[in-house]
């Protein structure tokens, strides 16, 4: 009873984890794993966790994008950051897969999908090709820690 309740609050600390911006179901699956977490479970609730706020990112983007360049303006900023500018160029040089793939690793999903929403994109386009990338990259997450840690 004990280990259950363990392993459910566990699990409930993935889903957090996977849902908070640029802490990505890739970074938490395996840490999940290496704690004797269930491999498959884990992964599911992670991506779960990533999918609810990169659907959330990209249905508010409009509205959060406008936020976040009024807020740089005031503070006398260029219009978007490095990490914004870097999502840009890559959703304009090789379209929205590429950014949904390489996203995790450079500027986050949920960032990568407000830039691609902003650009134009319907935001359940978005949210179903960010998620489905984000999954295959905690899959392969997943089976890289179990070949490492056997």
């Amino acid at each position: 009873m004990p280990e259950q309740l363990i392993e459910q609050l566990g699990l409930l600390g993935v889903f957090v984890a996977g849902a908070t911006p640029f802490l990505e179901a890739l970074v938490v699956v395996p840490i999940a794993i290496v704690l004797g977490l269930d491999p498959v479970i884990t992964t599911v609730v992670a991506v779960a966790g990533n999918a609810l706020t990169i659907g959330l990112f990209a249905l508010s983007s409009r509205r959060v994008m406008g936020w976040i360049v009024a807020r740089r303006h005031r503070r006398g900023l260029d219009r978007y950051s490095p990490s914004m500018r870097r999502g840009m160029d890559i959703f304009e040089s090789y379209g929205v897969w590429a950014m949904a793939v390489v996203g995790p690793l450079l500027i986050g999903t949920q960032v990568g999908a407000a830039i691609a929403v902003s650009l134009g994109l319907s935001a359940w386009r978005v949210t179903i090709i960010v998620t489905a990338a984000t999954a295959g990259w905690a899959v392969l997450a997943a089976v890289v820690t179990l070949a490492i840690t056997g």
